[in-house]
């Protein structure tokens, strides 16, 4: 099995990356990456030293319509798209490179992926393109209300992904996830945010009143739900993959605080984000029909995850000084 998968510098990218070599044995994964700010080639550090028969690494756009269809001329069983700009604050200052890298980015892979007759073409994308649910949970056959340029970006290329399959036959998947957490995460995110600053004991700026609830799902358990969708799903298909983990990050902050044996005094409420979702929630009931479970204990990954920070000092730190 061929794949190209591209952002794997990223949180999620890198993770899926180890997570599918330790799953099939003898898989060739390319990864292009255009390593924006998140993108950091010391997250597979590792995998390119131990697997260098099996994986390599192109730095590129995949706005690069030129690149693009000449990677996928050397032909691909699958393409697995991570690359985009995801944090909502950043969309809302500057929405440009957002709607290019997600939508103009999403076509460029889509139109090389028709003309080369790649096998599957998996779309990650999130729950933020339902906007927010006061009670219930999202389906995938939820409307799509999307509240920020983000999560607008995102909903753009998954309804590219599905005219491709509409009006081509692209054989297409979407998988939209739920709250992701764990290693390697780019400390601008609420968790890594939150744990680095605990840990020098710097405050933690808590938007509004803190009770704004998400679904959190562990990095690896996405990783397999997408794994899984690319094997069995049935194209033109959209599976969401949640966690049936749901808090607030008024309890997220404390968690995180009470791992490191910190004060609560360190949390500092801020003024809201624009549009900010008050809640996420999803149905995930078509991606357990293909043989999907969450087996993570939150709780359990919460404090692995702060172990990590506190033990990869040296990871995030760089990070956060150029930030």
């Amino acid at each position: 099995m061929k794949i190209l998968v591209t952002g794997c510098c990223g949180f999620i990218g890198s993770n899926f990356v180890r997570y599918m070599f330790r799953s099939h044995p003898g898989i060739t994964i390319v990864n292009l990456d255009k390593l924006t700010y998140a993108g950091n080639p010391a997250n597979l550090e590792d995998v390119e030293a131990d697997l260098a028969a099996d994986y390599s690494f192109v730095r590129g756009d995949i706005c690069d319509e030129v690149l693009v269809d000449r990677l996928l001329s050397d032909g691909f069983d699958s393409v697995v798209n991570f690359a985009a700009e995801s944090h909502v604050d950043r969309s809302i200052t500057g929405p440009r490179d957002f709607i290019e890298t997600d939508v103009f980015g999403t076509f460029t892979l889509l139109d090389a992926c028709r003309r080369h007759g790649v096998g599957r073409y998996l779309q990650v994308s999130t729950d933020e393109v339902y906007g927010s649910v006061e009670v219930g949970s999202f389906t995938e056959l939820s409307s799509l209300e999307p509240s920020s340029p983000y999560s607008a970006s995102k909903a753009g290329g998954d309804l590219l992904v599905h005219s491709y399959f509409v009006t081509y036959g692209l054989p297409v998947l979407i998988t939209r996830s739920s709250n992701n957490f764990g290693p390697f995460q780019y400390p601008e995110k609420l968790m890594p945010l939150f744990i680095t600053n605990a840990i020098d004991d710097k405050e933690l700026p808590l938007y509004g009143d803190g009770l704004n609830v998400r679904d959190w799902l562990f990095v690896t358990d996405n990783c397999a739900g997408i794994d899984l969708v690319l094997q069995k799903g049935e194209p033109g298909e959209v599976y969401n993959i949640g966690g049936g983990q749901e808090r607030t990050n008024l309890e997220i902050t404390k968690g995180i605080l009470s791992v490191l044996g910190k004060p609560e005094s360190l949390i500092k409420p801020v003024e809201d984000r624009l549009g900010h979702d008050r809640r996420y929630s999803l149905d995930f009931s078509r991606a357990h029909s293909l043989g999907y479970e969450p087996r993570s204990d939150f709780e359990s990954m919460l404090e692995e995850t702060v172990r990590w920070y506190v033990d990869n000092r040296a990871w995030w730190e760089p990070l956060k000084s150029t930030a």
